[in-house]
Order: structure tokens, then C-alpha cells, then sequence
């Protein structure tokens, strides 16, 4: 939705629904939105960076200054193909920005045990050659500063780049994650802490940037959207079977 999807097109895709923004063959795990330049979520974890800089490889050569963007997360950053994408994207000089997103956990283990280099995860980016950016990933305005010097300095055409956000999440990777992995009074320490949405609207309320109402409009805006696409989504249709077999192929000669 930050890049610009519908969000209407992508709740009937989640549905798999034959207006999704994928005809709703992608479903939640591969949704992906071209006309934007939302190349396409991965099921496979690691499996966006290797995009992430094909992506940029073409960007590179059709000179429009667009970069190729990597999300991943701390178990991604274990991932070979990770690696070999860096790697890549520093031999090429890709506009490549890879984003590591930090929450301190992948499915079930936190990263003390399972990243070398737990407390620093952009470190990892640095012994490719690469400069990092670091920020805090509950921050809204933190995150928008590091990553807009970042996005110039990419495409001022010094190569690639990488950014870690130090960040939470509150939900596990699956519906009905007990999260037992974490311990005692955690959860609710980085709810109250560390919520970004909280964070959001305190700076700006104390700033005078928006009121309380004016933040209370635009949730209650932001709830009507998502309760209206759900519905649409819901009584939407299936695909067709008989369209079972197009977009297999492209059609591009």
C-alpha cells in the first residue's frame, strides 16, 4: 500500500477473487501489483533480495533513476541468496537497497541465537563493500530521514546500499502463534514502548502537526476503507476455471 496498490484489488486478491490485482492466482503470499512497481511478495523466505536486484539491474541500464528494494527480515538475513544478492548488486553497482527489518525474532527464535551478528545485522552489508544506514524501525520520522539520505545516495549512482530498522512485532508469523518464545511480560513491554502508531501520533499531536480529532478522522476513515474492501472481497467471485490455463505463458514476441 506504501508503494500505491489498491487496496481494493489486494483484499480481493488475499480472497482469491477473480479481480484481484493478480486475477487471484498470487493470493496473499505472492501478491504483487507491476503498474506500481510492486514486484511481487515471496513466499520463500530470502527469496525477494535476488528480485530485489534484477530489479535494479534494469533500472540501472534503462537510466531512470528508479531503484530495486529487498524487505527482509533477521531470518532472511541468514539466507545464501541474500548473501549472493549483495554480492551481485556490489559487483554490478546495482541501485540496490536492501532493507533489514529487525524485530529481534524469525518464526520461533530470537536472534542471539540464530544471527551471528544479532545486534548488528547491517554489519553484514558492510563486508560487501556497502554503505549502511541505521534507524529505529518503530520511528516513523527517524525511519523517513535515514532512508530518504539513503535513496540518494543510491541513486546519485554510488551502487548499493543497505538499512537496518530496529523494530518489533506484535503477531506471530502464523494465526494462533501462542509466542511462547518470548519471555514473561514482553509482549506487553513493547506494545506500550514501542507501538510506532503510538509513537506516530504523540510527535505529531505535540508538535501541533494534527489534532487528536483530526487523527481520530483519519482512523476511523482508514477502519470504513477496510471494512468496506472486506465486504466487496468476501461476496466478490471466484476465477472462472476456464481461465485456468492464461497468463502461463508470456506474451511478450
Amino acid at each position: 500500500m506504501a508503494k500505491g496498490c489498491d487496496v481494493r484489488g489486494m483484499m480481493l486478491e488475499i480472497y482469491g477473487r477473480a479481480e484481484g490485482l493478480c486475477k487471484g492466482r498470487a493470493g496473499s503470499m505472492h501478491i504483487a501489483d507491476l503498474d506500481v512497481g510492486m514486484l511481487g511478495a515471496n513466499g520463500i523466505v530470502g527469496g525477494g533480495a535476488p528480485q530485489a536486484v534484477g530489479a535494479a539491474l534494469a533500472a540501472k541500464m534503462d537510466g531512470k533513476g528508479r531503484v530495486g528494494i529487498a524487505f527482509s527480515g533477521d531470518g532472511a538475513c541468514n539466507q545464501g541468496t541474500t548473501f549472493e544478492a549483495m554480492n551481485m548488486a556490489v559487483v554490478t553497482k546495482a541501485p540496490a537497497i536492501f532493507v533489514f527489518e529487525n524485530n529481534h525474532y524469525s518464526e520461533h527464535t530470537g536472534v542471539e541465537y540464530a544471527v551471528g551478528t544479532s545486534l548488528d545485522i547491517a554489519s553484514r552489508a558492510e563486508a560487501f563493500g556497502m554503505k549502511v544506514w541505521r534507524a529505529n524501525g518503530c520511528d516513523f520520522f527517524d525511519t523517513y530521514e535515514q532512508f530518504r539520505d539513503l535513496l540518494e545516495y543510491v541513486r546519485a549512482g554510488h551502487g548499493p546500499a543497505a538499512i537496518e530498522l530496529d523494530t518489533e512485532r506484535f503477531y506471530g508469523h502464523f494465526e494462533g502463534d501462542p509466542q511462547r518464545y518470548r519471555g514473561p511480560g514482553e509482549l506487553d513491554r513493547i506494545r506500550d514502548e514501542r507501538d510506532c502508531l503510538k509513537a506516530f501520533r504523540k510527535t505529531v499531536t505535540e508538535a501541533g502537526l494534527l489534532a487528536e480529532a483530526e487523527m481520530d478522522a483519519i482512523d476511523a476513515e482508514v477502519h470504513a476503507l477496510i471494512d468496506a474492501v472486506v465486504a466487496e472481497a468476501r461476496a466478490a467471485a471466484d476465477p472462472d476455471p476456464a481461465t485456468v490455463a492464461d497468463d502461463v505463458y508470456a506474451e511478450y514476441y
